[in-house]
């Protein structure tokens, strides 16, 4: 009996293969599409992951948020069945949070409102977000030299009509033109531009875009909002060690004047783990739905295998007749499978790699070793399991009914 090599094997594989290219390219297909699916929505999902993190460090890890609702579930995820609009803060819980809990270094009231601004002709739909004049001291952002300054708590507390504009708005009211000193309108309140923001980018995956936002005094956004409810509240402690006992002070607080479900008190890191708890769920789902395409190339190996079985069926007979083992036979089928899935498998990486740099330019997308690992290793493993079947036929074919065979 005869007994070939591994390695004469795989040369013995790679010839037949490479008899027919064209049926090898087409075979393949499948699992080129579905592992450059692969590649590509979890290189998205990476890399949103990692743009998330990165405008939450950005913004500081000693920042405390206290929202109206219940805005995190039991398991740490969202809530939502959160009621956001059931209560509203107002002068006195910022009074009471200034006041009581020590270790806050500033208190920061936020309120907004979708309002439509006029310059000259120029007229824009944006969102005035209304704070005091500590908001660019706790997250250490004011213009730079040249384009103006941030208001000062006087101009606050005199309901001066100023604003701040950010860098996106900026350009979309005035182009190129400077717009320090210009007045634009704000339902029918003309207000000077005192200050230009640099960009900055939005402040995380759904949080506000700073750039496109409009930056006035608290007082004054009041009377232009038409009430005097503070939407939320941001607290910037001063040791960021001190972060957790801060919020329990922020808690003991405002349960003062509100019901446990009334309030949400949470800081970056929790933020920043129930989004990416939501990206890995969406990652998996995603990457799940592509890999379907994985399958129906497996699929694609196995008929063509079992088709190429039929064709070399006076082959196998031949080799049966001289001695070869059908283990032998069954191996060198098996290794066909795996290179024609292996050869998609490096195709489908090449071209998911491809299209992540060509996506990362607009769109946050990251390639990582693990997701090329994974999708080499699950396309290997569809042509072993899709490859097993016509092995096996073509294994226990019998060498006088395959030599008869025409």
């Amino acid at each position: 009996m005869l007994k070939p090599s591994f390695e004469v094997l795989l040369k013995s594989s790679f010839r037949s293969i490479l008899k027919n290219k064209g049926r090898t390219i087409l075979t393949s297909l499948g699992i080129i599409i579905g592992v450059t699916s692969v590649i590509l929505l979890v290189s998205i999902g990476n890399g949103l992951k990692g743009y998330v993190s990165e405008q939450f460090e950005s913004l500081g890890t000693n920042l405390i948020y206290v929202t109206p609702g219940k805005l995190f579930n039991s398991d740490g995820g969202f809530n939502q069945d959160a009621d956001h609009s059931s209560i509203t803060f107002d002068k006195k819980d910022m009074s009471l949070l200034e006041r009581k809990v020590k270790d806050a270094e500033y208190v920061i009231p936020y309120s907004s409102k979708y309002v439509t601004v006029k310059y000259a002709k120029e007229i824009k739909g944006t969102s005035i977000l209304a704070s005091t004049a500590e908001f660019a001291k706790a997250r250490k952002k004011y213009p730079s030299a040249g384009n103006g300054r941030w208001y000062t708590p006087e101009e606050d507390d005199r309901s001066a009509k100023v604003v701040v504009l950010g860098a996106t708005i900026a350009k979309d009211l005035f182009g190129d033109k400077k717009a320090l000193n210009r007045q634009i309108t704000i339902s029918g309140k003309n207000l000077k531009v005192i200050g230009v923001m640099d960009k900055v980018g939005g402040a995380g995956l759904g949080g506000p875009d700073f750039d496109s936002y409009i930056f006035i005094p608290l007082s004054t956004g009041f009377s232009i909002i038409g009430n005097e409810d503070i939407q939320s509240i941001q607290l910037s402690v001063k040791d960021n060690n001190k972060v957790e006992s801060t919020k329990e002070a922020i808690k003991s607080v405002m349960l003062d004047r509100y019901k446990e479900d009334d309030f949400s008190v949470f800081d970056q890191t929790e933020l920043l783990s129930s989004i990416n708890s939501i990206l890995n769920t969406l990652t998996i789902a995603l990457s799940g739905i592509a890999a379907i395409s994985l399958v129906v190339g497996g699929i694609g190996i196995m008929n063509i295998m079992l088709v190429t079985v039929t064709e070399r069926t006076r082959e196998i007979g031949l080799r049966k007749a001289i001695g070869a083992y059908p283990r032998a036979i069954l191996i060198q089928f098996l290794i066909e499978a795996v290179i024609l899935s292996s050869i998609g498998g490096g195709v489908g990486i090449i071209l998911g790699s491809l299209g992540t740099m060509a996506i990362s330019n607009f769109f946050p997308a990251k390639v990582t070793a693990e997701s090329i690992l994974l999708a080499f290793g699950v396309s290997s493993l569809v042509g072993i399991i899709f490859g097993v079947a016509p092995a096996r036929r073509a294994s226990k074919l019998s060498p006088i009914e395959a030599l008869r065979y025409e």
